[in-house]
């Protein structure tokens, strides 16, 4: 089977800002107020993509969602006197985020040959959860062939999904079946854990994924209180190698051991912190900012 590997990046949207919405995200707290150029990064994010293309590789994009978002301000009766929070959460850019669009998996993975595709419901933060019905359309129109591709609505919402941002996928090759491996916490400590198991192994079943190749992995709760909720912020994967911090997971062995039973040619590449970088939660690895304005944002055009 012959597969093409595109690459999508979210546009920044005009009412990119920094309120420090996210609770956990420790760069989103520490960047709250600080003066936005939704512009500047526009611009920035079309220039990364025009090098992609430049470098032969497939390129697409997903708009910005409609914002304010006068649905969620009226299903929470705004009318001046709500907390200035939900207020900002109208106006988030974040969707420019697009690892928490969607799980994705490949035809060689599911059980009809498809495409398979279920949009993040991100119920963990107000200003993320308004996000994916409008992001299911974009997808819909993008994927819109039913004969390759199948487009699901988010699970759910009483099980938290983050999308791409805690699943990889590795294989000998884009065209053979691989294995998916679906990363979810229990704990954060001080921080909450945003990607469910159960919402997880539920993506899994709507994708038709056979059990055998599917791993469910948990997070390791101090990477989440170090702000790493995201497993993509420490452990990212492309066909049969791994790369990841030594502390992403709850069971690193037990998920390494797992991994190469059920991928034998998998290269696993292991990051392991100076001693001076302990312990984890002394040295945050986010760096995802959150976007959505504050009593204290300011745009600069």
């Amino acid at each position: 089977m012959s597969l093409v590997e595109i690459n999508f990046d979210g546009i920044v949207g005009p009412s990119h800002n920094y309120a420090g919405l996210s609770l956990g995200n420790i760069a989103s707290a520490s960047n709250a107020g600080d003066t936005s150029y939704p512009r500047a990064a526009a611009l920035q994010g079309l220039g990364k993509m025009r090098h992609n293309l430049a470098l032969g590789l497939t390129q697409g994009f997903l708009l910005p969602l409609p914002r304010p978002n006068a649905d969620f301000l009226s299903a929470i009766g705004a009318d001046g006197s709500e907390d200035r929070r939900l207020l900002a959460a109208a106006w988030s850019a974040s969707s420019m985020w697009t690892a928490n669009a969607a799980t994705v998996s490949p035809g060689p993975d599911t059980g009809d040959g498809r495409c398979h595709l279920t949009a993040a419901n991100l119920v963990t933060m107000p200003h993320r959860s308004q996000e994916w019905p409008d992001t299911v359309k974009q997808l819909r129109l993008a994927f819109a062939d039913p004969a390759h591709f199948a487009v699901h609505a988010a699970v759910p919402a009483c099980f938290g999904d983050e999308g791409a941002a805690n699943h990889m996928r590795m294989g000998t090759g884009h065209g053979a079946a691989g294995i998916e491996i679906f990363v979810y916490g229990k704990s954060g400590g001080p921080f909450p854990a945003r990607q469910h198991e159960q919402a997880s192994r539920a993506v899994a079943r709507l994708h038709g994924l056979d059990p055998a190749r599917t791993l469910f992995v948990e997070q390791n709760p101090d990477a989440i209180a170090a702000g790493a909720f995201h497993n993509d912020v420490v452990a990212v994967a492309n066909e049969r190698v791994l790369f990841t911090h030594e502390l992403a997971f709850a069971d690193p062995e037990g998920t390494y051991a797992a991994i190469r039973a059920a991928l034998p040619e998998a290269e696993i590449v292991i990051v392991r912190p100076q001693p001076s970088a302990w312990p984890m939660r002394s040295s945050p690895t986010c760096s995802t900012p959150s976007c959505s304005p504050c009593p204290r944002a300011r745009w600069a055009w």
